[in-house]
């Protein structure tokens, strides 16, 4: 599959990397060609990987990631362009943080909003799934780096976009995928960062994640 990534940093690079590995054709995006870190990404990840702008990502994936960091995410999908996006699944893994104020962060939105819900109001004709956005890049793409059963959260308004996103993870190795909904969940899933950098600061890593443990009523 030819996939765009949006994003050159440490989120873009082991998710792009993982797709490549993968033996899908992936072309990383930025604000504009050549940009430095995409080019040694490039360099690394060998031939399945290209590097160009957001728009040219946009163009050459038949499915797109936004690992752009979260207050900028908008900007950077508009650069990208929505006839470009039409009629694609994106998966948003970013979270839209604000760290203006030191740590532990903020969220630029939430309560009665997400950046999931801005981006797939936004861009109406792309199937927005968010996903990924709750564990670690080192996580992300090696979920047997934590040990036992553990879970990934996944929400959107296409079920159909779900499901191939959910396919494309289990090749990723994760066993448990669970759709929590529809977009509006994203409040959930970005909200629950703010308690993610707490236990990250409490376990001094990020190798760690949640298990979510029911009981069936009959």
């Amino acid at each position: 599959m030819k996939i765009g990534v949006f994003g050159t940093g440490a989120v873009g690079n082991a998710l792009g990397s993982k797709l490549a590995q993968l033996g899908h054709e992936v072309k990383m995006g930025a604000r504009a060609a050549g940009n430095g870190k995409a080019v040694a990404w490039v360099n690394a990840a060998g031939p399945k990987a290209s590097q160009g702008t957001f728009a040219d990502a946009a163009t050459f994936g038949e499915l797109l990631l936004n690992c752009t960091a979260g207050a900028a995410s908008l900007a950077a999908l508009q650069a990208a362009g929505a006839k470009n996006m039409a009629g694609k699944i994106l998966i948003d893994v970013a979270n839209p943080l604000d760290f203006s104020r030191g740590m532990p962060p903020t969220l630029t939105v939430c309560n009665n909003d997400s950046l999931g819900e801005q981006i797939q109001r936004a861009f109406p004709e792309t199937k927005v799934v968010k996903a990924l956005n709750t564990v670690s890049n080192p996580v992300m793409v090696n979920p047997g780096l934590v040990p036992g059963e553990h879970d990934l959260l996944i929400c959107g308004n296409d079920a159909g976009a779900k499901s191939q996103v959910t396919e494309l993870l289990r090749t990723f190795g994760w066993k448990t995928v669970v759709d929590v909904g529809d977009i509006t969940v994203a409040r959930g899933t970005e909200g629950y960062l703010l308690l993610w950098v707490r236990l990250f600061g409490h376990l001094q890593t990020p190798l760690f994640n949640v298990h979510v443990v029911h009981v069936v009523v009959r």
